[in-house]
């Protein structure tokens, strides 16, 4: 059995307004107001171009500190994850995983600051250079 039931017509709105602007345009209702921002992301933003020009900056003048800390780091966690891993031995395998970890990090901070000593002597004689041939 089948039943046909028509849909009712949706009720009528009203037309938009047909108001005019002082040039005699039509206006729509609408004004030309400025985007709402929230404060968060303003700080993000001027926060984000701040560092894109400061971390350069630190990294010159402080660069040797950085490059210690990334060497003494890789110096710490290659041998406590080698006795890490002879730990995990005698206790049946556990946390064996985490110890190659720790020995993978370290050999990775130890490629990385032999990679920042390298950058910084680059920068450094690239700016001797420069003194050089400016006088």
């Amino acid at each position: 059995m089948t039943s046909s039931t028509q849909p009712t017509a949706a009720p009528a709105t009203e037309a938009p307004s047909t108001a005019t602007s002082a040039t005699g345009a039509p206006s729509t209702g609408a004004r030309n107001t400025p985007a709402r921002v929230s404060f968060w992301s303003a700080a993000m933003g001027v926060s984000l171009v701040v560092a894109v020009f400061v971390t350069p900056i630190f990294w010159l003048m402080y660069g040797g500190f950085y490059t210690f800390g990334v060497f003494v780091c890789g110096l710490v966690a290659i041998p406590a994850g080698h006795l890490g891993r002879r730990r995990g031995k005698r206790l049946g395998g556990r946390d064996r995983g985490l110890a190659l970890l720790a020995i993978l990090t370290g050999w990775l901070l130890l490629l990385c600051g032999l990679l920042l000593v390298l950058a910084y002597a680059g920068v450094v004689a690239g700016l001797a250079v420069l003194v050089g041939s400016a006088s």
